[in-house]
């Protein structure tokens, strides 16, 4: 197939960097494990599995777009089916966030661990159920699905680390001192 055989770089470098990133969050998370908080299992199914999930979907992605096949609807069922897994994902994300009580919710962590995470699995299904006729879109659909992905990725686990270590770090500090 030409129309995938010209994104063979573009998913070889994003799937790299979806495993260097995967890789360095497990770094982190054995850091920030020698200074837990209170509650920290809770957090960490609401805010730093979905991060994981995030990478390890760009990941899968990547591969599945680099295998040879011989038409775009087996790899459209896969990719489809890995959106429809991403949507059932980010709705049991969104009950883990609201039951969780370590963290107050802002606009913007509603923004990047609910809505682009839901936007960009709801790409690919629809994306992959416009690929039988309209291939080269569809493939710039999941494209860009697997790059919002890996960019809500990295922006939640940046935003992840900064908190552990502005605001868990400094409230574990001051308790210390007591």
């Amino acid at each position: 197939m030409i129309d995938l055989a010209q994104w063979h770089s573009f998913y070889a470098i994003v799937g790299a960097a979806a495993g260097a990133l995967i890789g360095l969050q497990f770094v982190v998370v054995a850091l920030v494990a020698e200074r837990p908080a209170l509650r920290t299992a809770q957090a960490g199914a609401a805010f730093a599995t979905p991060n994981i999930v995030h990478f390890g979907a760009v990941l899968l992605l990547s591969a599945l777009l680099h295998i040879p096949w011989q038409t775009i609807t087996i790899t459209a069922v896969l990719w489809g089916l890995t959106g429809f897994g991403g949507v059932v994902y980010v709705v049991i994300v969104a009950w883990r966030l609201r039951v969780q009580a370590v963290y107050k919710m802002e606009l913007e962590d509603w923004l990047f661990h609910v809505v682009l995470p839901l936007a960009a699995h709801a790409m690919l299904v629809l994306s992959a159920l416009a690929a039988p006729s309209y291939t080269r879109e569809a493939l710039f659909g999941v494209g860009g699905a697997t790059l919002l992905l890996l960019f809500v990725g990295i922006h939640n686990a940046w935003d992840s680390i900064v908190y552990h270590v502005f605001v868990n770090k400094r409230d574990t500090d001051k308790k210390g001192r007591r």
